[in-house]
């Protein structure tokens, strides 16, 4: 029917954004959190690994298999932060994208989109002023919120777990 109006198709798009926690020197985790984007296909601009999601397949399947494909990084998809709804510029559709953490445990040496995009670790303030998508952004800052949450969740529960060790090893 031709009613005069644009009608749009509905689209999903399942995102990542892969993160880890540098090491020092010596190999030990600090609290510096690192995020992994990557280039557009199309041109330089940087982003979260996203893309579509396969009928076969859950939302964090999906996320994890574009970050196979973009980033080339393999680890643990995390409690999804957020639902967001933005239009294609390029197709004029209406998309929802679906963001999840993802603790890296593996970067890979080759992966599908390896000649085809650039990835790069920064830190978090640095991937916000690149990321050229608000929606990503905002989840951005969720993940932050987040693992800052459970930081001090941590802290509080067990303030003393080191020293008690400690203690309790030098008292053997």
């Amino acid at each position: 029917m031709n009613d005069g109006k644009t009608h749009f198709f509905n689209f999903d798009d399942c995102s990542c954004i892969p993160y880890r926690y540098k090491s020092s020197s010596d190999g030990t985790m600090t609290d510096d959190l690192e995020v992994l984007v990557i280039s557009s296909q199309k041109c330089q601009k940087m982003m979260f690994p996203k893309g579509g999601w396969e009928l076969d397949e859950s939302r964090e399947e999906a996320a994890l298999r574009e970050s196979v494909e973009e980033a080339g990084v393999l680890g643990n998809v995390e409690c999804e932060l957020g639902k967001w709804d933005f239009i294609s510029k390029s197709h004029g559709t209406f998309y929802e994208g679906y963001m999840f953490p993802l603790l890296v445990k593996e970067e890979l040496d080759f992966w599908p989109e390896q000649n085809l995009r650039q990835r790069t670790w920064m830190n978090v303030k640095e991937a916000r002023d690149v990321c050229q998508h608000w929606w990503m952004k905002e989840a951005l800052d969720i993940l932050v919120e987040r693992l800052n949450s459970l930081k001090q969740q941590n802290e509080q529960n067990y303030p003393n777990i080191c020293s008690d060790l400690v203690a309790k090893i030098s008292s053997l």
